[in-house]
């Protein structure tokens, strides 16, 4: 598959975060919100939001924590989603299930612009940065190296599924809200393997 024309990107969380996310006008990175403590619910798994803290780090930017960005994803579904759906994983702490998730949508492009225009570094994975091994990118001409079939994909089981399935961006600190839209009870991937994107 080709890069979507519009590729959008995508951000879970808390319906009680929104409200300290309006009053900041910001969504924050996991490092900020370290410092801050703004008030709501965690809802990632620490174990992988520590490492990506203290030892991940992107190529393109040598000096920056993976934590120091505010992840986005590509995929619109959710292996992060499903396990809180689900609810018994070992490493997640909530386990209140999706009902209080909402997702976030912004264009990539747009983002992307606002913060070249910003001064603010971004980067793309072509899997989980969450993982000890990744790659990223900061050049949109790269997009053609997402497996944009597992973005699309609506199941990550089976013989016909690829391994590597879904994930998004990286942003640092904080891309303007004005950039993203609110979709209740959608879904979002933190877990596999399709790149992410980030905001620093």
């Amino acid at each position: 598959m080709t890069v979507p024309e519009q590729p959008k990107i995508y951000h879970i969380v808390h319906v009680d975060r929104l409200p300290s996310i309006i009053s900041d006008g910001y969504i924050w990175c996991d490092a900020e919100i370290v410092q801050r403590k703004p008030p709501g619910t965690s809802i990632g798994m620490n174990g992988i939001k520590q490492r990506r803290l203290t030892e991940l780090t992107l190529d393109s930017y040598p000096e920056l924590h993976v934590g120091d960005c505010v992840p986005f994803y590509f995929c619109p579904r959710s292996i992060m989603l499903y396990l809180i759906y689900q609810g018994n994983h070992p490493e997640l702490d909530y386990t209140r299930g999706q009902e209080h998730i909402i997702h976030l949508e912004a264009d990539l492009y747009t983002v992307a612009q606002w913060a070249t225009q910003n001064n603010q570094r971004w980067a793309f994975t072509l899997s989980n940065a969450g993982a000890y091994y990744f790659e990223d990118r900061c050049d949109l001409e790269q997009l053609d190296e997402i497996n944009w079939d597992a973005v699309q994909a609506n199941q990550w089981g089976g013989r016909d599924v690829s391994p590597s399935v879904k994930e998004g961006i990286p942003y640092r600190t904080q891309p303007p809200l004005a950039l993203g839209r609110a979709y209740w009870r959608a879904v979002e991937s933190d877990l596999s393997a399709v790149g992410e994107c980030y905001i620093c």
